[in-house]
C-alpha cells in the first residue's frame, strides 16, 4: 500500500503514516528494524528513518540536539525531518566500514563542535526540554557556571541515588563517590568553558559512513565539559581511537593531565548504566571512584 503524503498521519499513527506526513512525501515502501525503528522509502526514491522514542519529550530532545549539532557546522549528523507525539524521522545513513581516516576527521570535527560551546554547563539545545534523556534515563539540563559542582550536583549525584536506590550501589560503597564529588574542584584540572556536547558518545551514536565521513546520532545534547565527550568515547571504545584523539588534538590540545581525569567523567555515563542494567556498571563506576580518590 502507498501512503499518501500530507497531514494524514495522526497520534495513533504508524511509521508509515508518521513518515509520509513529516516528510511530504508518499511512502511507496516500509521495514521495521526493531520494536521501535523502521525504515520508509519515499516516492522520490529516498529511505528515511523512522524512530519511536520514549514520550513526546524525548523526540523533541533529540530534534533539538541533532540540529544543534549541526549549527555548529562541524560533526555531521542524520538531516531531520521533524518529530511528532514521540515519533521521529530522520534521514537513512548508509553504512561503511571504520577508517583511520575518518576518524582523524571525525577528531577534528568533534573538537569544532565542542568549541562551538554552549550558554552554561547543563544548557539544553534551543528548543530543547529541560527534562531530556540520556538513553532510556531521565536526564534533567539544569544549568550552572561552575562545572565541579554542576557535574557532581545534576550529573553524578542524582544517578548515585538512583543506583541506590535500585539496590545496585550499596549505601556504605555510595560514600567513595560522594568523596570524588567532594573532591572535584582539584580532580577537574583546569577550568574551561562549556561545550557543545554531544552527551551520549558511545560508539553505537557513531556511524561510519559509506562515503567516508562520520555521522553521529542518539545525543543527550547540553553544556558540559569536552573531557567528558571523550571519555565516554573511551569508556565502551572506538575503531581507530587513537586515530580520532590525534585528529582532536590537532585542533584542540587538550590540558595536561587529561589521561587521569577520564574515570572521573566516566562516573556519570557508569552511573547511568548501573541504573539501567544494574550491579556490573555499578561495580565499575566504584572502580574509577577508587581510583580517582587515591589520585
Amino acid at each position: 500500500m502507498i501512503l499518501p503524503p500530507g497531514p494524514a498521519a495522526r497520534d495513533g499513527d504508524g511509521p508509515g503514516a508518521v513518515a509520509a506526513r513529516l516528510t511530504g512525501r508518499a511512502v511507496t515502501g516500509l521495514r521495521t528494524l526493531s520494536g521501535s525503528l523502521a525504515e520508509a522509502v519515499l516516492d522520490d526514491g529516498r529511505v528515511v528513518v523512522v524512530k519511536r522514542t520514549t514520550d513526546a519529550e524525548a523526540a523533541r530532545a533529540e530534534a533539538a540536539g541533532l540540529r544543534w549539532l549541526a549549527g555548529a557546522g562541524t560533526v555531521r549528523v542524520p538531516a531531520v525531518h521533524g518529530h511528532h507525539e514521540g515519533w521521529l524521522v530522520l534521514d537513512r545513513v548508509t553504512r561503511g566500514r571504520p577508517s583511520r581516516e575518518a576518524a582523524v576527521g571525525f577528531g577534528r570535527d568533534l573538537a569544532g563542535l565542542h568549541a562551538a560551546g554552549a550558554p552554561a554547563f547543563g544548557a539544553p539545545p534551543p528548543g530543547g526540554p529541560v527534562e531530556a534523556y540520556i538513553g532510556a534515563a531521565p536526564m534533567r539540563n539544569v544549568t550552572g557556571d561552575d562545572w565541579p559542582g554542576w557535574y557532581a550536583g545534576h550529573r553524578v549525584l542524582p544517578y548515585l541515588r538512583r543506583a541506590v536506590d535500585a539496590g545496585a550501589v550499596r549505601p556504605a560503597e555510595a560514600r567513595l563517590v560522594e568523596r570524588v564529588c567532594e573532591r572535584l574542584e582539584e580532580l577537574s584540572g583546569p577550568a574551561e568553558p562549556p561545550a557543545r556536547l554531544h552527551g551520549d558518545l558511545w560508539n553505537g551514536n557513531v556511524l561510519w559512513g559509506a562515503d567516508g565521513g562520520v555521522r553521529l546520532i542518539d545525543p543527550a545534547a547540553h553544556g558540559g565539559h569536552r573531557e567528558t565527550d571523550l571519555a565516554m568515547l573511551a569508556l565502551f571504545g572506538c575503531p581507530h581511537g587513537e586515530a580520532v584523539l590525534d585528529g582532536y588534538r590537532e585542533v584542540a590540545p587538550l590540558a595536561d593531565g587529561w589521561e587521569t581525569r577520564v574515570g572521573v567523567h566516566q562516573l556519570f555515563p557508569l552511573l547511568v548504566h548501573a541504573v539501567l542494567f544494574g550491579r556490573g556498571y555499578a561495580e565499575r563506576a566504584l572502580a574509577v571512584a577508587r581510583a580517582a580518590a587515591a589520585g
